[in-house]
């Protein structure tokens, strides 16, 4: 879809919301073109060089899950006070 039609059917599902959608969506672009989101957008991404005890430590939690080894998120969250 070419940017003028898209701005168009913005214009158009703009027009369908009540007021306290319309104010959500304004402050989620605020929020998209604020400087900060355009920095992180543009941002180059670094990736950091994975060593060999790193590679060893991802093998190990890798072959412990696959043994079914993992904690349950339930166990996590009530170690934070968030569970039941």
């Amino acid at each position: 879809m070419a940017p003028a039609n898209e701005k168009q059917q913005a214009h158009q599902l703009l027009d369908q919301l009540d007021a306290g959608q319309l104010a959500a969506v304004v402050h989620l672009l605020q929020v998209m073109t604020g400087p900060l989101s355009r920095a992180l957008a543009s941002a180059p991404v670094e990736e950091e060089e994975i060593t060999s005890e790193t590679a060893a430590a991802l093998d190990r939690a890798r072959a412990s899950l696959a043994r079914g080894e993992g904690i349950p998120h339930e166990d996590i969250l009530r170690e934070f006070g968030l569970g039941k």
